[in-house]
């Protein structure tokens, strides 16, 4: 099974880590106003941040590459947070929602996981925090990043805990992509020292995985943009 070869306590000792270390995350500011360009945003873990890294090779700088070459009119907003649960995710959402998102997409529950924390606490929050984007830019498409973990609190936590994000998925109509860390995860060379966050190079294929998925919902955003501007 994908990342089985990690141990609970260093998992732990990384995680922990996350929270101890000063972050190199980029800010988490909301939307600009000023700016005619629809915002994607990131709501994320430090996978999102891109810790351990420089901010400009993690996978949502990598996205923006993507965009600009595909002549999308989109500006990449990153809002990971080091050692974030789906709770510190829940408490950000509105604020970070406050001003206009086009598509938002939702990277939370890794280090719920590696807490062992309930699942039906990370269902809640992630649930609330769909939800809450529904509420606040009920315009904004939505994008549910799946995860998966060691079997460390046995083979029943970890199912319930990956089959939250299709289930949810499904509950409100987001966009899943089913596993970030897809070849990646449990590839020591993708890896940094602690086992858990990617390198560069392992964010350059979480920033593949992500775009397979996550460029026919910007095009298709810019569509049904464009044609309700055009009918306005």
């Amino acid at each position: 099974m994908i990342l089985r070869h990690l141990l609970l306590s260093g998992v732990l000792a990384a995680a922990a880590s996350c929270e101890q270390q000063p972050r190199n995350e980029p800010a988490t500011n909301p939307p600009d106003k000023s700016s005619d360009r629809p915002a994607l945003l990131f709501l994320g873990t430090s996978l999102t941040a891109g810790y351990g890294i420089d901010p400009a090779k993690a996978y949502p700088a990598l996205i923006q590459q993507k965009v600009d070459a595909a002549g999308l009119s989109y500006r990449v907003i990153n809002a990971g947070v080091s050692g974030e649960t789906s709770a510190g995710a829940l408490r950000r959402v509105d604020w970070l929602l406050q001003q206009p998102v086009s598509v938002l997409v939702v990277e939370t529950g890794a280090n719920d996981g590696l807490r062992g924390l309930p699942v039906d606490s990370l269902r809640s929050n992630i649930d609330a925090i769909l939800r809450r984007a529904h509420h606040l830019q009920p315009g904004a498409k939505l994008v549910l990043v799946g995860m998966k973990i060691p079997p460390n609190y046995g083979r029943s936590y970890s199912q319930q805990f990956e089959s939250i994000y299709p289930q949810l998925a499904r509950a409100h109509d987001a966009t899943l992509i089913p596993f970030l860390l897809e070849g990646v995860g449990g590839v020591s060379v993708l890896n940094q020292a602690d086992g858990v966050h990617p390198t560069a190079e392992g964010q350059r294929r979480m920033a593949e995985t992500m775009w397979r998925v996550l460029e026919p919902v910007l095009k298709n955003t810019g569509k049904t943009d464009t044609t309700e501007k055009a009918s306005g």
